[in-house]
């Protein structure tokens, strides 16, 4: 788990709530982290930027599925934050 878990999930559920800028102002501050890795390419497909996100997907070892919606894929983070 995430040393930072409890300040992800709570940027987890600002992204589900739409407020993807401010999840994505936490996912930066934890850059070293695979979880916060993770969102960040995230709300980087939310916001579009596909290029940026294969980034952040690639530096915690995931594939960008674009067959999975955003808030799916949200709900994976959060499960896997516990």
């Amino acid at each position: 788990m995430s040393p930072h878990a409890v300040e992800l999930r709570r940027a987890v559920a600002l992204a589900l709530g739409g407020d993807w800028q401010a999840a994505h102002e936490i996912a930066q501050k934890y850059e070293e982290d695979e979880a916060a890795c993770w969102l960040h390419g995230i709300v980087h497909r939310i916001e579009g930027d596909l290029g940026n996100a294969g980034y952040w997907y690639q530096r915690c070892r995931r594939e960008l599925r674009q067959d999975v919606t955003a808030e799916a894929e949200l709900r994976e983070l959060q499960a896997a934050l516990g």
